[in-house]
């Protein structure tokens, strides 16, 4: 069977992504393979088309069972042989999955990459033909990427013990440089295709929103989307409880998942979102690398993440239909505060060497300086983003908040000569040092305890700018620190002091200017662009037609046929067998299975 006739038959596409028909041709000629490709661009298929190609078993390595179970219920759907192997199954399920296995019954089987090392799984192995090893989210076997995991270390070792090596595929959404180099070398690709398609997602709007509260302008933007579906990720359990709660109190249909759970408690609490039950998720990390749900409609972080690669596979979980979707990042200067705890705290392997422990630690915190570089800017979000990952913006996206924003250039000076002034005072009294929080205070005129037990309302500078409001100190603060007149230390407890700089402004007349953002409306409109999904009531039977199928299935509705294929129906109105699998995203397993009953819907709209 040829490439394209595979793509349509299998699964509906009459033609290939970007990057997707190389890599694919690569792999069945037998070449490694090194991809970098976004969330939505389809690098799954770039592994499981060769598969079908190629003769004998495909082995997937996959790091989360849900990101198994969703990929092998779709492709059973397309009519492709494949199965699991994971904590999941019981040993019954186990035994008889493996001796399928043996028989020949799979063309791909997805397996954890713990079990690869283990007695019975490896004695399957070394008796199989395994033509292609793919190895999904790669990024895992690096220490420079946000989710390492050490067991990704033993794949080499795994293949190397097979009678014949299998061509190997990396496979990742991001990667920074270092841990691209990683892949290639950790698991040891032989002169590699490599291909980075780009990190771009044009559908999403990103934003960065300081808002007074973070609940309210919460509740707000999730009521005016409706019934889309979204994500809201917070730094703590804490956090996720009390969001959550807050969102339920108003009567919105949303659950939980964070680590604190019971294995079967977040795995019933993501099946609600994924099977649309529930259409808000608040979650802690812990919840989304590998989840699959095509339609989520937003991604909102109530707390800033500690470094960007995380930031940016997280928002990526938003418009992988590739419709208009929000990714808004809620960023309040105690988030720092909470992240650098995180990094600081976070590591618990007391067999890790002190050195090592140090370096990673010192990772993180420049990570962190990133992360916050991107909450503070006024440049193009857009192009912070992706000049991160290596990639080059010619122009403004016009698509973020910073680009749709309103700034004006205000001289700051005699603001900026009040907060240094007063950083001074402070160090004069405390040579160590006090937090940016309590120079604030200070400078705000506080009456707190804290402000009053450390005799602050005694310096000259107490109370110098008490007519402004908080927000607008730490706007002030965060450009003094930008334009390097005040540095704050990186350490738990971080403190503010002056550098050398700062003579230039409260002596030698050096004048200070800032890009202000002039007051807008806080939530974000929805956006601009048209959702290409029809609405109408055909759209609607169609819907409720997939879901009735869905639920017989016992799989999530997308996993049928997407939004965008269901539009496609809507558009092009098909009335025959011939006409319908014409529709992007219909290939002839479905149209054999499905295609009767939405003929049926269609058919009954016009009326024929």
């Amino acid at each position: 069977m040829e490439l394209l006739e595979a793509l349509k038959t299998y699964f509906g596409y009459d033609s290939f992504r970007p990057g997707q028909e190389a890599v694919v041709s690569a792999l069945c000629s037998g070449r490694d393979v090194a991809a970098v490709m976004p969330t939505g661009a389809g690098k799954s298929l770039c592994f499981q088309l060769p598969a079908l190609l190629l003769e004998g078993i495909t082995l997937v390595v996959s790091p989360l069972i849900s990101l198994m179970r969703d990929q092998v219920a779709a492709l059973v759907q397309a009519g492709i042989p494949a199965a699991f192997f994971n904590s999941a199954l019981t040993e019954r399920q186990y035994a008889l999955a493996l001796e399928r296995a043996r028989a020949g019954r799979y063309k791909l089987i997805y397996v954890a990459p713990e079990r690869l090392g283990t007695e019975r799984f490896l004695d399957f192995a070394l008796h199989a033909e395994i033509a292609l090893l793919a190895v999904d989210e790669a990024h895992c076997v690096s220490q420079w990427g946000q989710d390492f995991r050490p067991h990704y270390l033993e794949i080499p070792d795994f293949a190397a013990r097979l009678p014949r090596r299998p061509v190997v595929g990396a496979f990742t959404a991001t990667a920074t440089q270092a841990v691209r180099r990683d892949m290639r070398e950790l698991l040891q690709l032989r002169d590699p295709y490599e291909i980075v398609t780009g990190f771009d997602r044009p559908n999403l709007y990103f934003g960065v929103v300081r808002p007074r509260d973070k609940d309210a302008w919460l509740l707000r933007f999730v009521q005016e989307r409706g019934e889309k579906s979204g994500i809201v990720y917070c730094a703590t359990r804490k956090n996720v409880e009390s969001v959550c709660q807050m969102l339920q109190d108003q009567g919105l249909a949303v659950t939980r998942y964070h680590a604190g759970l019971g294995d079967q408690e977040r795995q019933d609490n993501q099946e609600d979102f994924v099977y649309d039950r529930c259409r808000i998720m608040v979650a802690t990390n812990a919840f989304g690398m590998g989840i699959d749900k095509s339609n989520v409609g937003y991604v909102v972080h109530y707390n800033m993440p500690k470094n960007l690669e995380s930031y940016y596979q997280e928002a990526g979980r938003a418009g992988r239909d590739g419709e208009p979707a929000d990714c808004v990042l809620l960023y309040g200067p105690k988030d720092v505060q909470t992240a650098k705890f995180l990094i600081l705290n976070g590591n618990e392997n007391e067999e890790q060497p002190p050195e090592e422990r140090a370096r990673l630690q010192s990772r993180d915190l420049e990570r962190l300086d990133q992360m916050v570089g991107y909450c503070k800017t006024t440049s193009c979000l857009r192009r912070y983003l992706l000049d991160y990952f290596g990639e080059r913006l010619a122009e403004p996206c016009g698509h973020c908040s910073s680009c749709q924003g309103n700034f004006v250039e205000r001289d700051i000076t005699v603001e900026a000569q009040k907060i240094l002034s007063g950083v001074a005072r402070v160090e004069r009294m405390y040579p160590y040092g006090l937090g940016v929080n309590q120079v604030i205070h200070m400078l705000r005129g506080s009456r707190n305890q804290r402000v009053l037990g450390l005799k602050l309302d005694t310096l000259p500078t107490y109370g110098i700018l008490r007519e402004a409001p908080r927000e607008q100190v730490q706007v002030y603060v965060d450009c003094l620190v930008e334009r390097g007149y005040l540095v704050v230390t990186k350490t738990e407890f971080p403190v503010v002091h002056l550098t050398a700089q700062a003579r230039r402004v409260l002596f030698e007349g050096e004048r200070v200017l800032a890009s202000l953002a002039v007051p807008t409306r806080e939530v974000p409109a929805l956006p601009q662009t048209e959702a290409a999904e029809p609405v109408g009531p055909l759209m609607g039977e169609l819907k409720a037609l997939r879901t009735r199928l869905a639920q017989a299935e016992g799989v999530p509705a997308y996993i049928i046929f997407s939004n965008a294929t269901l539009a496609g129906m809507a558009a092009k109105l098909p009335t025959t067998m011939e006409d319908l699998l014409e529709v992007s995203g219909v290939g002839a397993v479905k149209a054999a299975r499905y295609g009767e009953a939405f003929l049926d819907v269609i058919r009954e709209y016009l009326e024929i």
